[in-house]
């Protein structure tokens, strides 16, 4: 019997969701920072075995909106409660519940659909704070499971993947089994770009930054192609903190940018950035669109 379907990971920014699913798959597709926003998109990440097709939904983190980029976002994470098979809830070590996990438990609460909750980060704890949590958690009566892991190490993610499994219905393969993302290649490159962008640069910075992808060109005589992007923000001052002194700053971002795009295409890559300013576009819904948030 084939198994398949559909299971979102939603939680608060910064909770792990991302490092989760780029363990799972074994490539880097959902970008990874310590900062808010990170992930904007709803990005469909595809494990594939003989017997079964999981198809992640690694969603925005669920936070209050302060603009209309964060609307949509919200928007996106909340949508995909209503479409899948199983919903995995994560959370950290943290005893204290903060009030961004309670805003989802509430909204988890009218559910009917299989919650698997994660405890994150149990690298951090001994057995003796793990059981507590996973006591606290036990007493809301709200999930099917409850699964401390490490994402970063890796602890319990294949105890993870086997649970899914229990709860999968009899399905069809959706993708090929050599698809591991529904992302469009441009679109992986430019947040290559902007996770580099937001480990390199100033708290005030990154959420105003869009990676558009001019072009990506592979030279017909060498193994090299040549990939033009430019970075949006929306003040002045902001890009000359991108470029940086004597453009250093532009130059740090974009080296260590080229090491990942150069992974994933499998050949070498000539990365030239650009900076450009365009004002308030988180607030503009026409610039929302064109920058694909739809």
């Amino acid at each position: 019997m084939y198994k398949s379907g559909f299971v979102t990971v939603i939680g608060r920014p910064n909770v792990g969701k991302s490092t989760l699913l780029n363990h799972i798959i074994g490539e880097k597709i959902s970008i990874i920072s310590d900062k808010p926003q990170t992930t904007r998109n709803k990005i469909q990440l595809v494990y594939t075995e003989e017997d079964c097709q999981i198809v992640f939904l690694d969603t925005p983190g669920i936070q209050k909106p302060k603009n209309k980029l964060g609307e949509y976002m919200l928007k996106v994470s909340k949508s995909t409660l209503e479409e899948v098979d199983i919903v995995t809830f994560m959370v950290d070590e943290s005893m204290k519940t903060g009030r961004l996990d309670n805003y989802i438990i509430n909204q988890l609460k009218d559910i009917k659909t299989p919650i698997i909750l994660l405890i994150n980060k149990i690298d951090k704890i001994d057995q003796q704070q793990m059981d507590k949590l996973v006591s606290k958690y036990d007493d809301l009566n709200m999930f099917s499971y409850i699964i401390p892991v490490s994402a970063i190490n890796g602890t319990n993610v294949d105890k993870y993947v086997e649970t899914i499994k229990k709860l999968l219905p009899e399905g069809p393969q959706y993708f090929p089994e050599d698809m591991i993302t529904d992302q469009p290649e441009r679109l992986i490159i430019s947040e290559i770009i902007r996770e580099k962008a937001l480990e390199y640069l100033k708290e005030e910075v990154p959420h105003g930054i869009f990676v558009a992808i001019d072009s990506i060109e592979k030279r017909e005589d060498k193994d090299l192609i040549d990939v033009h992007a430019t970075i949006y923000c929306e003040k002045e001052s902001h890009k000359g903190i991108i470029i940086g002194k004597r453009g250093q700053m532009l130059k740090e971002i974009g080296k260590s940018a080229r090491l990942d795009i150069e992974k994933l295409l499998g050949s070498q890559v000539n990365l030239q950035l650009w900076v450009k300013v365009e004002k308030n576009w988180r607030e503009k819904e026409n610039k929302l669109r064109y920058f694909g948030y739809k």
